[in-house]
């Protein structure tokens, strides 16, 4: 709802919608909640309101396959691309994959290029890539095409890749919702499907998100560790076939853009400034970090 409030705000205050487009909404958070019965919530990452309305919290810790959740090791950012380079090489000698999450698409642009020159096979997953485009990445990463898959942030659909025993978080202790405690325990847990899965975090303090994530992380891990003691399980990586790509997609995005005025500029900006802090609240960081993107692309004239 405060969403699409906001946009609305911007459209009807700059005369591209008339008042009447506010009848057309959601409903709030109130009016659904006092709509709605018995509920279930169902969370890898369930929030304070989660907790506090629920009587009874069931937790689903325990994987059929005995895996736990990866351990984690914070290393400090001074020599942190020779020593992330030597921990590919070790994955790459076991054939296993990577996944490395960075702030910045300059960042992320800049560390595939090196990683490229030191013979590293790596590719950049940027956060406009289309579906399909991002499903065949996908594919090319777990048949091995590629040892290396670098991104803004790994909170995407489809990235569960059993290949994958390593995750290196760089510019872990970088407060912010792409480091927050529930994006961190997500992006741990791109680490949890193989049996050797482990997450490095390069940082050289430990912000309050970290702690609590590597907290959790570590309860869970024990709480796995003996059940699997108890009945004698070892734990095994995931065994997932890898599926072709076999949509086909039309895009009718290549059409020409028109140049935006200043007032249409700004407009813009109000508007996606909005949504970007509706996409942060309900954990959409993806999208979030793309909406932050396109306003910095706007403020620059581009």
């Amino acid at each position: 709802y405060g969403g699409d409030r906001s946009r609305k705000d911007a459209l009807i205050d700059f005369g591209f919608r008339l008042p009447s487009a506010y009848d057309n909404r959601p409903l709030t958070f109130d009016e659904f909640y006092s709509r709605v019965g018995q509920k279930i919530f169902v969370s890898a990452t369930p929030g304070d309101f989660e907790r506090e309305k629920s009587s009874q919290i069931v937790e689903q810790v325990i994987r059929p396959t005995g895996l736990l959740d990866p351990e984690i090791i914070v290393k400090p950012t001074d020599g942190q691309i020779e020593d992330l380079i030597s921990e590919i090489n070790i994955r790459i000698e076991r054939k296993e994959r990577v996944l490395v999450t960075t702030l910045t698409k300059k960042m992320a642009e800049s560390l595939t290029e090196f990683l490229d020159t030191h013979g590293i096979k790596v590719r950049y997953m940027h956060y406009d890539v289309d579906t399909i485009e991002r499903m065949e990445i996908i594919r090319d990463l777990r048949l091995g095409e590629f040892d290396v898959l670098v991104g803004i942030n790994l909170l995407r659909e489809g990235l569960d890749i059993p290949e994958v025993s390593l995750v290196a978080i760089l510019d872990a202790d970088k407060e912010g919702f792409l480091r927050s405690e529930t994006s961190l325990i997500q992006t741990i847990g791109r680490a949890a499907r193989n049996a050797d899965g482990q997450v490095i975090m390069y940082a050289d303090s430990v912000t309050p998100s970290m702690e609590k994530a590597i907290s959790e992380t570590y309860r869970r891990r024990e709480i796995q560790t003996a059940y699997n003691k108890e009945h004698h399980i070892t734990p095994k990586t995931i065994k997932k076939d890898v599926r072709d790509i076999i949509e086909i997609s039309t895009h009718a995005d290549d059409k020409p853009k028109k140049r935006l005025s200043a007032r249409e500029r700004e407009a813009l900006i109000v508007k996606l400034t909005a949504e970007m802090k509706a996409a942060a609240k309900i954990l959409e960081f993806e999208h979030a970090a793309m909406l932050r993107d396109k306003i910095q692309k706007l403020r620059e004239g581009k």
